[in-house]
């Protein structure tokens, strides 16, 4: 008498009316650990700075080697995260004895895409969370949102163009910031900036600082370049990051489907992982 637990699977030898083609207890389940392992290695990523977006000042600076950079780690852990989630997709789903090899390979694929349709949509759900959490307080929700978006970009420039001695310390009004911060969003335009907002962003500095004209001038000239420059700079890193990022979705789809597909043939063989003290139970043992 063999004691050896057997691993075969129990297999469908016709399937009848009522016959579920979706397993969605292997699909849940492969979902949960592809999140989970991108969770982790996204951490990873974040914490050797290869991240989305940062805290730090210096984000809107980071060069676009920077950003390719993130996105092939992007790439590597949606390959390495979907295809844990597909493989148990796959593997776990109920064998069908009496189906083809091709209607097999098609139902353990169809398993693992949506294994990965599941995981991105958690993702999804957990970036929007997080997201609104990390939202302007309740005092800016008066302002509009291109605002809300360009503030942090341009911070930096809005603080300089307005810099002053005699009024150091005053916080500047957040209308004037916010107009600031529209008008120099408009140099980065195929545009340009007009020369009435030209006009008018020197006298909104000169009311500020104190300034004389050709001063003023020549600070609203420098800090418009230096503008120009830094949303060339994030337009040109968040295009990139975003289509690394489509595409790495892309590919974890692909690698949820073959994966799948390899956890369905390592299913139907028997196959155990060489890491497992056990053995599966052969025809000529039973």
């Amino acid at each position: 008498m063999n004691d050896q637990p057997s691993y075969r699977a129990e297999t469908t030898t016709a399937a009848g009316p009522g016959t579920l083609y979706l397993s969605w207890g292997p699909v849940i389940a492969g979902a949960i650990a592809a999140s989970a392992l991108m969770f982790v290695l996204l951490s990873f990523g974040t914490a050797v700075g290869l991240a989305l977006n940062s805290p730090s000042p210096t984000w809107r600076d980071t060069s676009v080697a920077l950003a390719f950079l993130t996105g092939i780690w992007l790439l590597l852990t949606a390959l390495a995260s979907y295809g844990l989630g597909g493989y148990i997709a796959g593997r776990m789903r109920p064998r069908w004895g009496s189906a083809a090899t091709a209607e097999t390979e098609l139902r353990d694929g169809v398993q693992g895409l949506l294994a990965w349709a599941l995981a991105t949509l958690l993702g999804a759900m957990l970036a929007f969370a997080i997201a609104n959490k990390a939202a302007p307080p309740a005092a800016n929700a008066a302002l509009s949102p291109a605002f809300s978006a360009l503030e942090p970009l341009l911070a930096f420039e809005v603080d300089r163009l307005f810099r002053s001695d005699r009024r150091q310390g005053e916080p500047i009004d957040a209308d004037v910031r916010a107009q600031a911060t529209r008008i120099l969003s408009t140099a980065a335009g195929h545009s340009g900036m007009t020369a009435d907002d030209r006009a008018y962003l020197v006298r909104m500095v000169m009311a500020r600082t104190g300034l004389a004209q050709p001063d003023a001038e020549r600070r609203v000239g420098e800090v418009t370049a230096e503008a120009q420059r830094a949303v060339r700079r994030a337009r040109a890193s968040s295009t990139l990051l975003a289509f690394m990022t489509g595409a790495s979705l892309l590919a974890g789809a692909a690698a949820a489907w073959l994966a799948a597909g390899l956890g369905g043939r390592h299913r139907d063989s028997d196959f155990v992982p060489s890491f497992s003290t056990a053995r599966p139970t052969t025809m000529a043992s039973r």
